[in-house]
Parts: structure tokens; C-alpha cells; sequence
């Protein structure tokens, strides 16, 4: 096997649960980069909530590749975009109509900041705004204006996934069918325009790099990362405290992300 390209989710992939890099992880990612292999890192985060990842894997420049918003939008890492895949002020209108299914609040996210216009935030809303360097805009419905694009939409709960799980099973077939929705975390629903996930972005990109899919490693453990496992001919490793349906379509089961799993796949099957 000659692995040209890894991708790599962050939350419970790469990081561990206290939102760093296992130096065995760090070391063995920068191995594969030294030896030519492309690291990208592949996530619901935007570039800003990623960038001090790079560094620290020493990835940076314009030959080196991120896909974030969940497959929205591919860059460079000098902030180039090769792929966007936007939301309008219709979307907007309707992810609203959305909310009131169940008690859940929204954000919607662009490469500037985050946008919302609740007034009551959820913990978790604002705690992802510092943790990907963003400013988190609370306006008034009539405030945002009918040009307003954004990249994704997350709904979260006031401290109860079960108003998440709430939501989930109360959105209708043609939400579905309209955009692509996933389950990303217990208490957090992801929406993205419909064709935008990371595993259309990922055989993107490796069709610009002039790349087989059958020479691409992917790491992943939630809801928004099976688009990538759906995909046949890309190497699948889920880690050890990956969900189940992750964990059934792929082809390696690793350590978990507090016990550099990424290490232990690549030593096993790429260094």
C-alpha cells in the first residue's frame, strides 16, 4: 500500500479530549509529511479553529490543503479557497423554521465569524467560538441582512442532549433531502448544503492532486465523518471511540484518540 494522502478529523480524532496532540501522534504525522505524504486535516471547524494545529504538525503554505466546514470548503493554508459551497438568505430563513422544532439554538457559521440570533447561548455555542478563534455575532433576525451566505449551520441545546435527539428525530424527509444534515456529536446537529460533506470534498481534492482514492487513509470518529467511510476505495481506520456505524464500515479499528490511535495505524500500515 502506498498511502499518498491522510485525512484527519480533529474532535475525538486527532485531539484528544483535552484538545491537544499526543506527542507520539505529532511525531508519526510528521514523519509521513517528511516522506512526502499529504496531512490534511479534515473537519467542521473553519481554517481559523485549525491553523495552530497545522503549525504544530508543521503544515503551512500553499501546497498543503485543510477541508473544513465539514466538505464546504477546501483551502490552502495560506487561505486560498478551492472549493465553497455557501448557504443563502433563504437557507437562512428556513434553518430558523427548522429551530422551532424543539428547544435547540443555532448558529451559522462563515470564515469570518459565527452569526446567531439567539440571545440565550448554550455553553457549548460560545466554548466553540473561543476554541476556533471566532467572534460569535448575536443580531436580531431583521438585522442580517438578504445577501447573508454562510457555510454551515450547528444546532446545540441548553445543557440537554436530549432536546437534541429531540430535534434530530423530529426533522422532516425534505430537510433531508434539501441539505445535508448529520449528527456530528450527542448534543450537536450539523447542516451543510447538500453535496458538501467531507468525503466529496476529500475525492476532490485527491482528483486536484492527481491522487488514486485507493491510496487515501482516513481517520474519523462521529456522525460527520461516515461520508468519508461511505467511500469504498479510500482506507478506512476508525478510532477506538469512534460510534458504532463507524466503526462497522471500516477496515481498521485503532486506540482511541487519548492513546495516539493515529500513531498506531500509521506505524501499522503506512511507516
Amino acid at each position: 500500500m502506498a498511502i499518498k494522502l491522510i485525512a484527519v478529523d480533529l474532535d475525538g480524532t486527532l485531539l484528544t479530549t483535552n484538545n491537544t496532540i499526543l506527542p507520539e501522534t505529532e511525531r508519526a504525522l510528521k514523519v509521513a509529511r517528511d516522506e512526502g505524504v499529504k496531512v490534511v486535516l479534515t473537519t467542521g471547524r473553519p481554517l481559523s479553529g485549525v491553523m495552530r494545529y497545522n503549525e504544530q504538525l508543521g503544515l503551512s503554505g500553499n501546497q498543503q490543503y485543510n477541508i473544513v466546514f465539514n466538505g464546504a470548503v477546501i483551502q490552502t493554508l495560506d487561505g486560498r479557497i478551492l472549493l465553497n459551497q455557501e448557504m443563502n438568505y433563504n437557507d437562512f430563513n428556513t434553518v430558523l423554521r427548522l429551530q422551532r422544532l424543539s428547544h435547540v439554538k443555532v448558529h451559522f457559521e462563515t470564515p469570518e465569524c459565527f452569526w446567531t440570533c439567539d440571545h440565550d447561548l448554550p455553553h457549548l455555542m460560545m466554548r466553540n467560538a473561543v476554541e476556533t478563534n471566532n467572534v460569535l455575532k448575536v443580531r436580531k433576525r431583521e438585522e442580517i441582512t438578504h445577501d447573508f451566505t454562510f457555510n454551515k449551520a450547528s444546532f446545540t441545546s441548553m445543557n440537554d442532549a436530549q432536546q437534541s435527539e429531540k430535534f434530530w428525530n423530529s426533522l422532516p424527509d425534505w430537510a433531508f433531502a434539501k441539505y445535508n444534515i448529520v449528527h456530528s456529536f450527542p448534543d450537536v446537529i450539523e447542516l451543510n448544503a447538500k453535496g458538501a460533506s467531507k468525503g466529496a470534498a476529500l475525492v476532490d481534492l485527491a482528483d486536484r492532486l492527481k491522487i488514486n482514492q485507493a491510496d487515501v487513509m482516513i481517520f474519523g470518529d462521529q456522525g460527520n465523518d461516515l461520508s468519508m467511510f461511505a467511500n469504498p476505495s479510500f482506507k478506512k481506520v476508525a478510532m477506538g471511540n469512534a460510534i458504532e456505524l463507524i466503526k462497522d464500515k471500516a477496515d481498521y479499528v485503532t486506540d482511541d484518540n487519548d492513546h495516539n490511535g493515529i500513531a498506531k495505524a500509521l506505524k501499522k500500515f503506512v511507516l
